[in-house]
């Protein structure tokens, strides 16, 4: 990869079943490094066809996929997967070893590292995301909130330079989510770019610096957080609710004000 180049780039990817019409047309993107992004667009607007293309698991039917100079086309998921950590929507499909701290290794030893490295790397997760006094417990028994922080510590262990998270905080109660969303924020701190796929405008508005709008097969929208989510008109043809006053609840959460959907809301909750 050339100095300055994006981590992630989409020249004009169009993605289509063969049968039926394309689901992603046309779109062109860049990833820098260290970016937190927020994709967003209703169910079926060819987010999810747009984040399997990035990881590889599709390839594009026309244009190109490149991820730290890599062609999808060309490489391997396994020299993918390298690059970029996806973390699940339902922590259960992501868990399948014995214990907790062979859930990290596990990832670690398919990277072909010598054990005292696999160790070491293990050792270092556990500490980091606050799971070594879980260590021997069966993945299956943690308590949602621990499962999803498991999944993100196997993956973050692998030292992936991308963490893709699809739809982190589905089915977390209020704390949790939050937990999530503040690892998220905490491992953006420390270099590593998140892509966050999800539906809650809240984390979009708390968490994200930029957004990307998905709808009907196009990228429709891409700038800064603040101004994507000021344009009501647009996500309204998005079919998406207009965030704004969730942002300025959000702002007063310090006062103890609740997020809020509508002025009306706020207006109650403000008394």
């Amino acid at each position: 990869q050339a100095p300055g180049e994006p981590l992630i780039r989409l020249d004009a990817v169009s993605f289509g079943y063969r049968l039926g019409a394309p689901v992603l047309r046309g779109a062109s993107l860049a990833f820098a490094r260290g970016e937190f992004v927020a994709i967003i667009g209703s169910n079926g607007s060819g987010k999810s066809t747009l984040m399997k293309l990035i990881l590889g698991l599709l390839k594009p039917s026309g244009g190109r996929v490149l991820i730290d100079g890599l062609d999808t086309r060309r490489a391997k998921v396994s020299e993918l997967a390298r690059r970029i950590g996806f973390i699940f929507q339902e922590p259960n499909d992501q868990l399948f070893a014995g214990s907790v701290v062979d859930e990290i290794r596990f990832g670690l030893k398919n990277l072909g590292l010598g054990e005292a490295e696999v160790a070491a790397r293990a050792e270092a997760a556990l500490e980091q995301f606050g799971l070594a006094g879980l260590r021997d417990t069966f993945p299956r028994f943690l308590a949602r909130g621990d499962k999803q922080k498991l999944c993100i510590a196997a993956i973050v262990a692998m030292r992936p330079q991308v963490l893709l998270l699809d739809e982190p905080t589905t089915g977390q109660d209020h704390r949790d989510a939050r937990q999530i969303m503040e690892l998220a924020e905490a491992l953006n701190a420390q270099g590593i770019t998140i892509l966050l796929v999800t539906h809650d405008m809240a984390n979009v508005a708390r968490y994200a610096r930029r957004v990307v709008v998905v709808n009907d097969g196009a990228v429709v929208a891409d700038g800064p957080a603040a101004a994507v989510m000021a344009d009501a008109a647009l996500l309204d043809a998005c079919h998406l609710a207009p965030p704004q006053i969730t942002r300025l609840a959000l702002a007063l959460a310090d006062l103890g004000v609740p997020p809020a959907l509508t002025p009306e809301a706020l207006a109650a909750s403000l008394g």
